[in-house]
């Protein structure tokens, strides 16, 4: 039967954050197996302990943010919390000095690397995950979020923005096999020069810059280098989408469709599915479900196709 799974080492990350532009120290952990994925504030008083819960998370739609007791706040968790699930590494505590993660280059390829690097030990306990049981939905306006029943994780991610360097974009994977890997993990958040420039005069995304994310104007990507893929957009909102699901405390078995969705509309999917116990249920995975989970198998040689 195949094992839950943690790092063998710790890994350290350095880095500013997207929001505050303040230098931000970060260190993964190995955890026992169990307990999942934890966030750790190690500034604040008494090191306050935050869940990386679909539960946990707050009103927020710029980036995934999560609340522990006592108000203690950690935000941009989606990016890790991707690439955790990408590799297989279902426990882990993620030890930070600020509120917020270090952007690095605006994608989950750094985390994977050095994840990778560090390997990856097999736990004494069976993975255990989520077995899609029926479509739930959620909407809002013209975007909309969906799980369906699947063998394995699929997911279906369609955008459409009017600046010409993105457009309409669509992009179907299914994400066994390391294909977040060697497909999705190197693609950069992106946004319009435009909001860019509006956020700075507002105080926002103060550590963003033309290196940690593809910034388009109209048909320009100015962005240095260009694009990584053709279609980087829609693969990192496919990113974006693993690292949010991966909050519902176990692996997922089932397919998510998303159209126009963001960080909030797969919060509220969670929501939804959790409030439906017909539409779900909690299996301890056999060696072939498992084997349709991101990260099973995943190695080094993977790294070969990540920009």
């Amino acid at each position: 039967m195949m094992m839950q799974a943690t790092l063998r080492t710790s890994v350290n990350f350095t880095g500013v954050g997207l929001h505050t532009g303040r230098l931000v120290r970060m260190v993964v952990r190995p955890q026992a197996a169990h307990l999942g994925i934890w966030f750790q504030r190690s500034d604040l008083p008494g090191s306050a302990m935050i869940p990386a819960r679909f539960d946990a998370v707050p009103m927020s739609r710029l980036c995934t943010k999560l609340q522990g007791d006592g108000g203690s706040e950690v935000s941009t968790v989606e990016h890790v919390m991707a690439a955790l699930a990408g590799c297989g590494i279902h426990n882990a505590l993620i030890e930070v000095d600020g509120p917020e993660l270090p952007i690095l280059d605006g994608s989950a390829a750094p985390f994977v690397r050095a994840f990778l690097a560090a390997g990856i030990q097999k736990q004494t306990a069976a993975i255990r995950a989520i077995e899609v049981l029926k479509d739930v939905v959620v909407r809002d306006g013209e975007a909309e979020a969906r799980l369906s029943p699947a063998a394995g994780l699929e997911m279906d991610f369609t955008i459409d923005f009017a600046d010409a360097a993105i457009g309409r974009q669509r992009r179907v994977a299914n994400l066994a096999n390391g294909r977040f890997v060697r497909e999705l993990c190197d693609s950069r958040t992106f946004c319009r020069k435009a909001d860019v420039d509006a956020m700075h005069a507002a105080g926002l995304a103060l550590g963003g810059t033309y290196d940690n994310a593809v910034v388009v104007d109209g048909d320009t990507v100015l962005s240095p280098g260009g694009l990584r893929h053709a279609d980087e957009a829609v693969r990192h909102k496919m990113l974006d989408a693993l690292g949010d699901l991966a909050l519902a405390g176990a692996p997922i078995l089932g397919r998510y469709t998303g159209v126009r969705a963001g960080h909030m509309l797969t919060n509220q999917l969670l929501r939804a599915l959790y409030s439906d116990p017909n539409a779900f249920r909690f299996v301890e995975c056999t060696d072939a479900q498992a084997a349709r989970l991101p990260g099973i198998g995943v190695g080094r040689a993977d790294l070969a196709h990540v920009a």
